[in-house]
């Protein structure tokens, strides 16, 4: 160990560096290894966000720079259709993920093993350069200080969101600019590193802005300057933070644009000033193993970063070696911080005035940096506490003990020997600062050694409870929805979408690479989740599931295939291939292929993307509830057969059965009561068609899983668990005569029907309808992602052009070579006003304000460029 130390100091800053990216890497890729992560087992790193959405989103990744190209902008693999700057801006701009490149789809989860543990390591690197550009550490501590930054408690419990991570990497190098400024006047490291992180994830970035204007106030106010200088220093943070801002324009602007008809719909106006819970309770989060699955949806700030830490933060308010007014000043942006992590307000104004949903106070990274960094400065070899140095922090460390000890049963994350161990942990942290002489190799070694097993062991305890999806569970099922959508496409080139019956994700159609009906994004745009949910399919904020279409939404939305799984027990486990859809309407599609228990399924009433329709599309205003007559309105206003209104009539169940339930004589609406509420509560609906057409059922948000199961048939019904608005289900078709049984369970004494209605779907009527729409269709010439060419042929002397392409400000539309000005319709769809005669139509997609972005770019390039140059001749 004394030969590798001596080799270490006559290589210092290399080595260190070098062991600064090593360790938190080796360290997290160890563990993955144990836990059999990656390409060293059958588990994977995916759970939550990971695995339902953002690995779809590196499968669209790998496909549009190695493929498909015209899906970079716009692809209709986003639900119905949706631009894509907004997911690039926020999930993919990192330049790690050029490593998924590597590896082809089946093998994602090891390319994000090798991210993370990458990301692990650049964390550890980038926060020991500073302490060394400072000159703030030097020696092997700063390996102590570089791997409790890396594997801080707000890095093990968002590991998951990789492209947070980045922010973490990136701000101790905004810092280091932030200084070289003050001290220098130098502003090129600092706007260089914050255009990076803006471009990079602007999210997090706009809270690393927040926490550069708190730094640079500490920073530049602890400064003897003159009042010139000052001035000076505090022009160029301001022009700098502006030039950042400019360069980065070409990304910012347009993904402004995007938030603005997504995620800024849902801005959070009404809020009070209150605390948001006991501020006290954060201080169990100092405590190793802080942290389970509980915590992610909502919990208390991530705060863990080590023993050595707390106390170094602690000691930088008690030493003498700082100025009073430095002191004074630090202690006011803590004060902040800590505030920040439990005042309503504040915390609202660090997500940008959203309430997160999941993963609650995302900005404490910046609260750990800020902590560490006062710890580096305080823990300085020459430094030994007085014996009242002392009594402050262990009385504060006595008081937290004491706390949470107390109150251990309301922490789900915490058990007493964790506190226990806590407590001898700080109990040999103080023993440690409070060594007289820190100079020697060994003092140095076990003070770094100290702070790595910490946090390791947190890391351990923290992941040790969280659950991932296993590399056969996302490979079989990867390759089962690759091989039947590629059949579909590879025998069909023409312009249309398909739906499975099953679902991994919300994101299937991303990865699968096929145009579908779903989606899980945070920059979803607000009108699919509205138009969805009225067409009766489970939808959220920021999601949308097409399970539960109709013959006359497949129609509509050009759903020319439909992927079935059969329900009855096979090779492929229900936890491979997930059924979510009931559809016994697919007896009214043809078969046109069967591969083991999946079928595939063409639709014959599948219209094409454009068709002309009546003229009443244009003044729809289609405001009902009830997503049966939601539908037939829309329909209705496409044929301009008002008869098309009542394409859904209400029936009644022949009869039905109730035991342990009291007995209702009016179904819809009633709230059902068990008799004894220890029995089973049940009731039985019975009917039998009389027709071969199609039947549905409405049920309300309230009939969900939690409170009801349903079975079919005596099969339990395959349907999306979860939806907020009411849904349609199709029980039957081609069934006359054969009797229909539905059974609801209670899971509670209590059930409200909501909604709960039996529908007969009007199959001739529907038909003579869709045979009109298809009768004038928008003829597609050609197709990518963000561009239609297609031709049609207009009989009378005007007519609508409708149009299943989402309404959007980018669709640039040309009409035999003439720009036109398309209409939005239904809420969502682009609709063109054409006269009479034959028309070629374009449709090309560009990005709002991405060429005003790319101006103010190069605008403000040209100003790095200039000033650069007038620098140097100065020099």
């Amino acid at each position: 160990m004394r030969l590798f130390v001596q080799w270490v100091r006559q290589h210092e800053k290399l080595s260190l560096l070098f062991l600064s990216f090593v360790i938190p890497a080796a360290i997290m890729a160890a563990y993955f290894c144990y836990r059999g992560m990656g390409p060293f087992g059958k588990s994977t790193l995916l759970t939550v966000d990971l695995g339902q959405q953002y690995v779809d989103f590196f499968a669209y990744f790998r496909h549009t720079l190695l493929s498909h190209p015209s899906g970079f902008f716009y692809t209709f693999q986003k639900a119905l259709g949706g631009e894509m700057f907004g997911v690039w801006t926020y999930y993919l701009m990192s330049p790690f993920n050029f490593i998924l490149l590597l590896f082809p789809d089946k093998s994602l989860p090891s390319a994000i093993f090798w991210i993370t543990v990458l990301k692990y390591g650049a964390a550890g690197l980038s926060f020991a350069w500073l302490l060394m550009k400072t000159k703030v550490q030097k020696h092997l501590p700063v390996l102590a200080f570089s791997t409790s930054y890396a594997l801080m408690g707000w890095m093990i419990a968002n590991q998951l969101n990789l492209m947070w991570l980045d922010a973490v990497i990136i701000l101790p190098l905004i810092v280091w600019g932030i200084i070289q400024l003050v001290d220098t006047g130098k502003i090129r490291t600092y706007v260089g590193w914050l255009t990076a992180l803006l471009i990079i994830n602007y999210y997090m970035a706009y809270m690393v802005c927040i926490f550069a204007g708190l730094f640079f106030l500490w920073y530049w106010l602890s400064q003897s300057h003159s009042g010139k200088a000052a001035r000076s220093s505090l022009l160029r943070f301001i022009s700098g933070s502006l030039l950042a801002a400019g360069i980065s324009a070409v990304t910012l602007l347009p993904t402004w644009y995007s938030l603005g008809i997504s995620k800024n719909q849902y801005t959070q106006t009404d809020w009070s000033a209150k605390f948001e819970y006991f501020p006290p309770k954060m201080l169990a989060k100092f405590f190793l193993g802080s942290f389970n699955f509980n915590q992610m949806p909502k919990g208390t700030p991530n705060l863990f970063i080590g023993s050595l830490m707390v106390l170094g933060a602690i000691f930088y308010f008690l030493q003498n070696n700082h100025s009073r007014r430095t002191k004074w000043l630090a202690l006011a942006v803590t004060a902040i911080l800590a505030l920040s992590l439990c005042f309503e307000p504040l915390d609202l104004l660090w997500h940008g005035m959203q309430f997160p949903i999941w993963y609650p106070y995302r900005f404490s990274f910046i609260v750990s940096f800020w902590l560490i960094w006062l710890a580096a400065n305080a823990l300085q070899p020459e430094f030994t506490p007085t014996l009242k140095q002392l009594i402050v922090p262990i009385l504060i460390c006595m008081g937290t003990v004491l706390y949470v000890w107390v109150n251990v049963n309301h922490f789900s994350f915490l058990s007493q020997n964790q506190i226990l161990i806590g407590t001898l942990l700080l109990v040999a942290a103080f023993c440690l600062i409070a060594l007289p002489n820190k100079q020697p190799w060994f003092y140095q070694t076990a003070f770094v050694l100290f702070a790595v097993i910490e946090m390791t062991s947190s890391a351990a305890t923290s992941l040790n409870r969280i659950s991932y999806v296993t590399k056969p569970e996302f490979q079989n099922y990867q390759q089962v929805l690759a091989s039947q959508s590629a059949k579909v496409t590879d025998h069909d080139s023409g312009w249309y979408r398909m739906t499975p019956t099953f679902m991994r994700t919300k994101n299937d159609p991303l990865s699968g690479q096929f145009n579908g009906g779903s989606v899980f994004s945070s920059t979803l745009e607000k009108d699919m989740p509205t138009f969805m949910g009225a067409m009766g399919n489970p939808d959220g904020d920021g999601f949308v599931t097409y399970t539960n279409g109709t013959l006359l939404s497949d129609s509509l939305f050009n759903m020319k295939y439909v992927i079935d799984r059969q329900t009855n027990s096979g090779t492929l486990g229900s936890n491979i291939v997930n059924p979510v859809s009931t559809r016994a309407d697919l007896t009214d599609y043809q078969r046109v292929r069967k591969d083991g228990l999946i079928s595939t399924y063409r639709n014959p009433y599948a219209l094409p993307i454009g068709f002309l329709a009546s003229n009443k599309i244009r003044t729809l205003d289609n405001t009902t509830k009830d997503p049966t007559q939601y539908q037939a309105n829309l329909w209705a206003s496409l044929t301009g057969n008002p008869q098309d209104e009542h394409l859904f009539s209400a029936q009644n169940f022949d009869h039905v059965i109730f035991q342990n339930v009291k007995q209702q004589t009016k179904l819809t609406g009633a709230i059902l009561q068990k008799n004894n509420l220890i029995k089973p509560g049940m009731i039985t609906f019975n009917f039998t068609p009389k027709t071969n057409d199609a039947y549905y059922l409405t049920l309300g948000s309230n009939l969900n899983d939690d409170n009801v199961s349903i079975n079919l048939n005596n099969h339990p019904l395959a349907q999306y668990p979860t939806y907020r608005n009411t849904i349609v289900v199709n029980i039957a078709d081609h069934q006359k005569g054969k009797p229909v049984k539905l059974q609801l369970t209670l899971k509670k004494s209590t059930l409200w029907l909501q909604n709960f209605t039996l529908y007969q779907f009007n199959n001739q009527q529907f038909i003579t309808g869709q045979k009109k729409l298809a009768a004038s269709p928008l003829k597609i010439t050609q197709h990518s992602q963000s561009s239609l060419t297609g031709s049609t042929n207009v009989k009378p002397k005007s007519a609508t052009l409708m149009t299943t392409i989402p309404y959007s400000k980018g669709w640039h539309i040309t009409v035999d070579g003439h720009s036109t000005k398309p209409v939005k319709v239904a809420g969502i769809f682009t609709a063109l006003k054409l006269q009479h005669g034959y028309h070629t139509i374009h449709f090309k997609y560009w990005p709002p304000m991405l060429n005003t972005g790319l101006i103010i770019t190069l605008v403000s390039l040209g100003i790095c460029y200039f000033t650069i140059y007038k620098q140097r001749r100065n020099d």
